[in-house]
């Protein structure tokens, strides 16, 4: 399966072979996991993602190939976070910044590390999703997909249903925010941070194989 693309194994699942949909949710939880959790907070990421995937599957017949799987899937899984968030409280995403925006970033500051010390890179991670929690929501969900997940400027943009120059002035304010103070250190932990541990994984996927009546196969 591994050797199989994301649009082959889409059009195999619309084809009749659905149980390759666990294929496709195990290969791309942690990139949604990430843009979820930036939306919606830890708490509610899996009852989000689990309704996306959901989505997908019935509407995988509109997938139209313009951009990858991959960036369509973070697009629903967006747009259904981006739900649950208006059907809680009228802001959003899209709403412009506000002029003198200000975050706890300050808070994080902290006396220049011993240089004979280094921090471990669990701990690293950890001081990392602070720092992103603390970011303003409509920077939040940019630096996630740009910084840690790796996602280039306009497939961002596609994602989140912003123009490309947004994302940018986005991506920098967040960036003016952050950077000096802890990603310049982090280095090679940025990648642990924000993990979506296996047992998590198996619990999604399961949820929506069950919901959808599609034998596990374990395929992966």
């Amino acid at each position: 399966m591994a050797s199989l693309s994301d649009e082959d194994l889409a059009a195999r699942i619309q084809q009749g072979e659905t149980a390759l949909f666990e294929v496709l949710m195990r290969r791309h939880n942690q990139r949604i996991y990430r843009a979820v959790r930036s939306i919606v907070g830890d708490a509610e990421a899996e009852d989000v993602m689990q309704q996306a995937y959901l989505n997908a599957f019935r509407h995988l017949d509109q997938f139209a190939g313009r951009a990858k799987l991959s960036t369509w899937l973070t697009r629903i899984a967006v747009h259904e976070a981006l739900s649950r968030v208006r059907r809680e409280r009228p802001a959003s995403l899209d709403e412009p910044d506000a002029e003198g925006l200000t975050t706890p970033m300050d808070a994080l500051r902290s006396v220049e590390p011993d240089p004979e010390q280094s921090l471990l890179h669990q701990e690293s991670a950890a001081l990392l999703e602070s720092a992103v929690t603390s970011l303003p929501e409509s920077f939040r969900a940019v630096f996630m997909l740009r910084e840690i997940e790796g996602l280039s400027t306009a497939e961002t943009a596609d994602s989140l249903g912003l123009r490309e120059d947004t994302v940018k002035t986005r991506l920098h304010r967040a960036r003016r925010h952050m950077r000096e103070y802890l990603v310049g250190r982090l280095g090679a932990a940025a990648p642990a941070a924000f993990p979506f541990h296996a047992v998590r994984c198996d619990r999604v996927v399961a949820r929506v194989l069950r919901e959808l009546a599609v034998p596990s196969k374990t395929l992966v």
